[in-house]
């Protein structure tokens, strides 16, 4: 186990939640395995991988709405089924589907209904709905029926609900994945913002690295029923421990190469002919993977070079160009494939068009290297 994962959070607590050997087999295979896993008070844990990945079998299996599971799952220290009661431990939980469940009755009375199965006091839940009600927006919903709202409203609904019981632990699967854009975008930015305020702890599934940037504090990319990478968001999506999670986290440049000189820190890399100066720990001889993110390339039309600070510059040939929304993809050819992002006005400024030669430049801090082994075959997520 990582010592980084042993550790007490900022208030020097216990995790909330952790699991260990945690397996799932269906039909005499193994979907998922989670060896150790912990979650912390307040924090906010993405799980990020493709479909398929394992996210919600690990939700449906933390809460025990799947079984058979082999593992141990603790509770602020206690185990399940030992120290705390089944029906204990999923009290302390709620989860949330993608797509809403709703009774068919008021809005209110369905932010009301966890609160009801807990025998909770009239006044309380008149208070705890209300309070729920409007923190999402929703309070002049209260007598609608389900049937009448909109997918983003169903949602809210749902989100209310589960907050009304204010568990100890949210759980959360794709849950703007079935909305339109203006909706998912609005709703996003509302969560944001309330789990900034109650400090809820939340395990969060997506495949959607953006909306993993946007609400955690910690990422776990996912693949196969395994955790590959733990680590603060910005770690993960700039620093990956292999070139399938580079790929996936964004990482639109993935190179295979050989270090040929190194000197205090910096690698001298060759390329497909070119040679590229890196920032990274690896031997002269050995080969390497480089990750260059599309917001780390810059291009101009001049072809001065001295005009340039960025250690690596070299010239290209535009071959597509995507418009992104607010920004494009650039992809060139510089003897070896080269990916930026661009914005709108840039591309304007700059007359760019494919076919168009332009120089594309990179600090070489802003690369990151990858270790690779001899028979390690460079493995790219194909994401459309």
């Amino acid at each position: 186990m990582r010592d980084e994962e042993r550790r007490e959070n900022e208030e020097g607590s216990i995790p909330i939640l952790e699991v260990r050997n945690l397996k799932v087999e269906k039909g005499g295979s193994m979907i998922l395995n989670i060896p150790f896993l912990q979650l912390y008070g307040k924090e906010i844990l993405s799980l990020i991988g493709p479909n398929g990945s394992g996210k919600t079998t690990l939700l449906q299996t933390l809460s025990l709405l799947l079984s058979p599971f082999q593992g141990e799952i603790f509770f602020r220290g206690k185990k399940v089924g030992d120290c705390y009661s089944f029906l204990e431990y999923r009290r302390k939980l709620a989860l949330l589907f993608q797509e809403p469940l709703l009774f068919n009755t008021t809005v209110f009375n369905n932010v009301a209904s966890g609160l009801k199965i807990r025998g909770i006091k009239r006044n309380e839940i008149e208070t705890r709905v209300e309070e729920n009600l409007k923190r999402f927006g929703i309070d002049h919903l209260r007598d609608r029926s389900p049937k009448t709202l909109s997918g983003g409203e169903a949602q809210r609904v749902n989100l209310a609900r589960a907050f009304a019981i204010q568990p100890e632990v949210l759980l959360l699967d794709e849950p703007f994945a079935s909305l339109d854009p203006p909706t998912r975008e609005s709703l996003i930015e509302d969560l944001a913002s309330i789990l900034q305020q109650t400090r809820m702890t939340v395990i969060l599934a997506t495949h959607d690295r953006m909306e993993a940037l946007r609400l955690s504090t910690r990422m776990a990319v996912m693949k196969d029923g395994e955790i590959l990478q733990t680590g603060p968001p910005e770690e993960v999506v700039n620093r990956p421990m292999n070139e399938w999670i580079a790929s996936f986290v964004g990482t639109e440049t993935i190179l295979s190469g050989r270090v040929i000189k190194k000197e205090e820190g910096t690698l001298l890399v060759a390329v497909e002919g070119e040679e590229i100066e890196a920032v990274g720990d690896a031997g002269v001889g050995e080969k390497v993977i480089l990750c260059i993110r599309p917001e780390s390339v810059t291009l101009s039309i001049s072809t001065a070079r001295e005009t340039i600070s960025a250690r690596n510059v070299f010239i290209g040939r535009i071959e597509e160009i995507h418009s992104m929304g607010f920004y494009h993809k650039v992809r060139m050819n510089c003897g070896f494939p080269l990916v930026a992002y661009i914005t709108r006005t840039s591309m304007e400024n700059l007359s760019l068009k494919v076919g168009r030669e332009v120089t594309a430049s990179f600090k070489a801090t802003s690369l990151h290297v990858i270790r690779q082994k001899e028979d390690q075959g460079i493995e790219r997520l194909k994401i459309k």
